[in-house]
């Protein structure tokens, strides 16, 4: 069940999506309100679990990894053992930013952050020496043309929760 919302929460949270380093006096002032009350809707919101975590976004080609790649994985497994492997040797490379298991033909799509295509082919070949897969298509993204870690908080049709 999605946690209630009235629109001085989404203005926090739209706040602290754009930048979470803001103080509480920053984030007061800006959403219209006063520090105790921000700093307990902002605890409210952590222990509801709305607020997950906070973290620091990186530029992954200042840091070297350059290459964007979507990889399609099907497979012709879908024992609990071989998926259990599967999301094992997944969740253990720090190369895939993104995992996500897809109804359709393809049955999951990873997005992998690397250096280059060399460090691709490294990749693959110790995800595909844990686990035997069917087919695996890559994809690599040409260009980056909108990427954001903030999700859409915007009031709901009919006004405040």
């Amino acid at each position: 069940m999605p946690a209630r919302l009235d629109a001085l929460d989404r203005r926090i949270l739209a706040e602290l999506q754009r930048d979470a380093a803001q103080s509480l006096e920053e984030i007061a002032g800006k959403v219209g309100s006063s520090k105790t009350p921000v700093w307990n809707r902002i605890r409210k919101m952590r222990e509801a679990g709305v607020i997950v975590r906070q973290t620091v976004l990186l530029e992954a080609e200042a840091l070297g990894l350059e290459a964007c790649f979507f990889v399609l994985i099907r497979t012709s497994e879908h024992e609990a053992e071989w998926q259990q492997r599967f999301l094992t040797a997944v969740r253990a490379r720090p190369e895939v930013l993104e995992a996500h298991r897809l109804a359709g033909e393809i049955d999951y799509i990873l997005k992998v952050r690397v250096a280059n295509a060399r460090a691709y082919d490294a990749f693959y070949q110790a995800l595909i020496s844990g686990v035997r897969v069917y087919n695996v298509t890559a994809l690599l993204s040409m260009e980056e043309i909108k990427f954001t870690t903030a999700l859409p908080i915007a009031e709901p049709a009919g006004g405040d929760d």
